[in-house]
């Protein structure tokens, strides 16, 4: 049976990011997909830039890799937007780095900011894809259990574990603040409305934190003492 048009793939299994399927990729240990992604972060950080054709093998294997899991590319590119702020960063680093110049476009540009942006843009486009794949193809309750095999402290897993399960609640909190602030009127146009979502990033962080409490209280009630229970 298939899913209603325009529902996101795999949302009925816990998380937006993971896309249903079963592939190879999805049905492989997520202790070995985490340990492969770590090594894979650190080959690709290793390289040095002009290894030119070290970074188009490792775009050939992650390729390969979305062929084998089914996972749309355009699923994976829409998420791609959490790169945002390192694609800004790359940007400003030719213009405020020290160092020779070099003309593009009629513009003098610094040559190691031109560098190390390319560098930076490369290698984290490369990470943020491979761990964009990792999600998609792996449940988050598969990842934990992977992140626990690994032997990751368990106070870390227990906190990404709350992370996951409270990250949509809070999101949709946020969405319903959004649905209220519009149903009055109001919308964010320029920089003299940038107080107003001040102040409701304001109350929603205070929203989370007294949920925090609350939850904390109710897992104490229950006899919780530090170590999580399936």
């Amino acid at each position: 049976m298939s899913a209603p048009r325009g529902r996101v793939m795999g949302a009925p299994h816990g998380h937006r990011l993971h896309f249903h399927g079963h592939s190879p990729l999805h049905r492989a240990p997520a202790h070995l997909k985490v340990a492969g992604l770590v090594g894979f972060m650190l080959v690709v950080v290793a390289t040095p830039l002009a290894w030119a054709p070290s970074f188009a093998a490792y775009a050939v294997v992650l390729g390969v890799l979305v062929a084998v899991s089914g996972v749309p590319v355009a699923y994976l590119a829409r998420r791609m937007v959490v790169e945002t702020p390192v694609l800004v960063f790359a940007a400003v680093l030719p213009f405020v780095a020290s160092g020779p110049e070099v003309e593009v476009a009629g513009v003098s540009l610094s040559e190691p900011g031109l560098l190390a942006a390319a560098g930076l843009l490369t290698k984290a486009t490369l990470g943020v894809l491979a761990s964009l794949l990792l999600a998609a193809t792996t449940d988050p309750r598969d990842l934990l259990a992977g992140l626990e095999r690994l032997r990751v402290p368990s106070q870390l897993v227990q906190i990404m574990g709350f992370m996951v399960r409270y990250l949509e609640i809070v999101t949709d909190e946020l969405r319903r603040m959004r649905t209220a602030r519009e149903s009055r009127g109001f919308t964010a146009r320029d920089p003299r409305h940038w107080p107003v979502l001040g102040r409701s990033v304001g109350a929603l962080f205070i929203r989370s934190f007294e949920r925090g409490e609350r939850v904390h209280l109710a897992m104490i009630a229950r006899g919780y003492d530090g170590s999580a229970r399936r």
